[in-house]
């Protein structure tokens, strides 16, 4: 049977997962194929440490030679993580005419553009389906599955660490503290989370996802990033009270010619299938003009899971070598000659609903003073919660607005948070609601 030879760098959780997928599904793999991926070399700086799984005697390496300068290799699989060493790794693939797999989403999303050209200028792949969503072939979605739509808008719960936290404060009403080190406890968070609780993680995986779905270069701070660290089970309290939850959502879409990209703490409704996501599990929700609506949804993390859709890519690449043919799906869903800038919106001029808790003190005319305010900015009030005094601290007062621009709101809460009456800094959480599309 026909082999096509591969090399991988990293044998970590994910290289590791895919040696024993390919172990495993061999046969299976094999017959939709119609032959084996052979993994010839795998280049890691410890060979010694026993991972579990069989590798044949002469398989290990330290030099990344053995992979780069062989010249019966054909696909390269970067599971190194980082932007540097992988950086130097996937360009010297490409230029020696290597096509190459990836799970790294900081690498494209720093890189991404400089690597999708070189593939092109050497006429060969390079694939990332792993990069987002763990086992979601969400990638593939886009590219090729809704090729025939305008993407109008995604909406994506991207990392399971966060999502797990913000679930566990929302049924077990614990604050964020200690749910983060349930987490680590539990092996959902690293040892240093800051990654993922502060949205870095789920920006760089949006970066990609905007570049895919608006055929244009979404560098990683153009993304506007927050994360949920300041998120306490007071607010989601209120939120349920409002029929809303709390998610940590990568947000993008083309509104008036222009992309947003934004990942922050979301109220959504309650009653959409995106808030029914809840644990370490990843889902995104894409809007295209033809298709409508969509949802996929899965594990979004895991060594099996990621090495799912890494050997996906293995045998998508390995189909086209078989059959002769390069270059057949452009790497990021449009022709790169197509590839076109297009402006990032300022955050300041997104428009959205606000929740907006207030600290205040208990005296008569606190409602009306902030609200006039509010006014002042163009800000109008849908909903209303004033609770009553508290002996061990501010009152808390809490509004749901109609939609506002965003720099209204920050200019409105840099005067309302300086006036006597208010004890803390307001608390602000966006609302996306579904019927919106439009941007308006």
């Amino acid at each position: 049977m026909h082999q096509i030879p591969i090399g991988i760098f990293g044998l970590g959780t994910i290289g590791t997962g895919v040696m024993r997928v390919l172990e495993k599904n061999g046969a299976l793999i094999r017959r939709r194929l119609g032959a084996e991926i052979a993994v010839r070399k795998i280049v890691d700086l410890d060979i010694t440490t026993d991972r579990g799984i069989s590798i044949a005697p002469g398989l290990l390496s330290t030099g990344a030679d053995d992979i780069l300068k062989d010249p019966e290799i054909q696909i390269v699989v970067e599971l190194i993580g980082g932007t540097g060493a992988s950086r130097d790794v996937v360009r010297q693939a490409l230029a020696a005419g290597k096509h190459v797999v990836t799970a790294n989403k900081a690498l494209l999303a720093e890189h991404g553009e400089e690597l999708y050209t070189l593939a092109q200028q050497h006429q060969r792949r390079i694939a990332f389906e792993a990069s987002i969503g763990g086992g979601i072939p969400i990638v593939q979605a886009i590219r090729e599955g809704l090729a025939a739509n305008r993407i109008e808008s995604i909406y994506g719960i991207v990392n399971g660490t966060a999502n797990y936290i913000l679930t566990q404060m929302t049924e077990a009403g614990a604050p964020f503290e200690a749910v983060l080190k349930e987490a680590m406890a539990h092996g959902y968070a690293e040892a240093d989370p800051s990654y993922d609780i502060e949205g870095i993680d789920s920006a760089h995986k949006l970066a990609v996802l905007a570049s895919l779905a608006f055929g244009t270069p979404v560098a990683l701070d153009q993304v506007y990033t927050e994360g949920i660290s300041r998120i306490t089970p007071v607010d989601i309290d209120y939120a349920r009270s409002f029929g809303y939850k709390i998610k940590l959502l990568g947000i993008t879409k083309l509104v008036n010619g222009q992309v947003e990209a934004r990942v922050h703490p979301t109220m959504i409704s309650e009653k959409t299938l995106l808030a029914q996501v809840d644990g370490v599990l990843n889902a995104i929700y894409v809007n295209g003009d033809a298709v409508g609506p969509s949802l996929y949804y899965g594990k979004g993390a895991g060594a099996l899971p990621t090495a799912s859709a890494v050997i996906s890519d293995l045998i998508d690449i390995s189909r086209d070598i078989l059959h002769g043919v390069v270059g057949r799906v452009p790497p990021a869903a449009y022709l790169q000659a197509s590839r076109e800038p297009i402006a990032i919106r300022n955050m300041d001029d997104v428009h959205c609903r606000y929740f907006l808790r207030f600290g205040t003190v208990d005296e008569p005319g606190v409602l009306s003073r902030i609200a006039g305010v509010l006014a002042q900015h163009q800000i109008s009030i849908a909903s209303v919660i004033q609770k009553g005094r508290r002996a061990d601290g501010p009152v808390p007062i809490v509004m749901i607005t109609h939609r506002a621009m965003e720099r209204n709101v920050k200019n409105a809460l840099q005067e309302t948070d300086s006036l006597e009456i208010t004890r803390d800094k307001t608390v602000l959480i966006r609302i996306e609601d579904w019927r919106h599309e439009d941007g308006k």
